[in-house]
């Protein structure tokens, strides 16, 4: 599958999405990332969530990890850069990993060389990972022509944070894998609605983090919006009030989300959660009353397509 890269590519007309994964496993346990989880809701959803989603005898959740790059005008975008490899992380899950994520880079046509613009749509460990790679003792930046891009606010906070719990409790990630772009001088901040070319955007999705951005990416017959971390997994369209223990203003995640969930399901915009495993992109449905006799209490339903 992670080889397959036309299985993975999006012709949007004049635009191409390329997912690029490094993993897709079982990671997080229900109650780990959902403070509303329970075992019973678990067991009340096994029909589908098991085995894809869910892996019933570690009891976790399978979390994918994965960029999208964009291709459009000559440019070569990469959205978000997964963990990383030989970084030293306090989740085993993550820690001194090799991933061989340069090597599917490089089977959908592109060489760190050739990527002209890394975005960050937030600064949490699995989205800025490949930011940078080991050279001899000091990490430096993976891809050395790039413009690195990041978000006003989501760099104010975090430059402001440095001793926040998410970084006690992942390990430094923005030591090893920001900082650098810094003090090499191609780091950008920019606007949350920033144009990075024509047809792609940032679209704001504050509230999992303070500067939490997508991507809307707009080719000549189709259009999908890139929703980062808007949720995690697919029990968030069923339970769309959830919110993920990770999200540093949850009232604001919640109210962000569940907007943007109904405009999605309104317009059947075709969108491409981070987390979501393959095929990845799909539409969200509001359910009817009674649709769904099984799962009465779901709201939502994600049409994988």
């Amino acid at each position: 599958m992670q080889n397959d890269i036309a299985a993975l590519t999006l012709d949007l007309g004049g635009v191409r999405v390329t997912r690029v994964e490094e993993a897709s496993d079982p990671i997080l346990r229900p109650a780990e990332i959902f403070p509303d989880s329970t075992p019973e809701i678990i067991q009340a959803n096994l029909d589908w969530l098991s085995p894809r989603f869910y892996d019933a005898e570690s009891d976790r959740l399978v979390i994918t990890i994965q960029s999208f790059l964009l291709q459009s005008g000559g440019l070569n975008i990469l959205v978000d850069t997964c963990v990383g490899d030989c970084k030293q992380r306090l989740r085993p899950d993550f820690d001194n990993k090799r991933w061989q994520w340069l090597d599917r880079l490089a089977a959908a046509g592109v060489q760190p060389q050739d990527v002209h613009f890394a975005v960050s749509t937030h600064l949490h460990v699995d989205h800025v990972g490949w930011h940078t790679q080991r050279v001899g003792d000091e990490w430096k930046r993976t891809f050395p022509n790039a413009r690195y891009l990041f978000t006003h606010p989501e760099w104010e906070y975090w430059r402001n944070n440095e001793g926040h719990p998410a970084l006690v409790r992942t390990g430094d990630y923005i030591g090893d894998s920001v900082w650098p772009l810094f003090h090499a001088g191609q780091a950008d901040l920019v606007a949350m609605d920033h144009e990075i070319a024509p047809g792609i955007a940032l679209v704001p999705l504050p509230g999992h983090t303070p500067g939490h951005v997508g991507v809307s990416v707009s080719g000549s017959h189709r259009e999908v919006l890139l929703t980062a971390d808007l949720f995690h997994h697919p029990l968030q369209c069923c339970y769309p009030h959830w919110n993920t223990r990770f999200c540093l203003d949850p009232e604001h995640s919640r109210a962000t989300r569940l907007r943007m969930m109904a405009h999605l399901a309104e317009t059947g915009l075709l969108v491409l959660p981070a987390h979501f495993p393959a095929p990845t992109a799909g539409v969200l449905r509001k359910l009817t009353p009674g649709e769904d006799a099984v799962h009465p209490d779901h709201v939502y339903r994600f049409d994988f397509r």
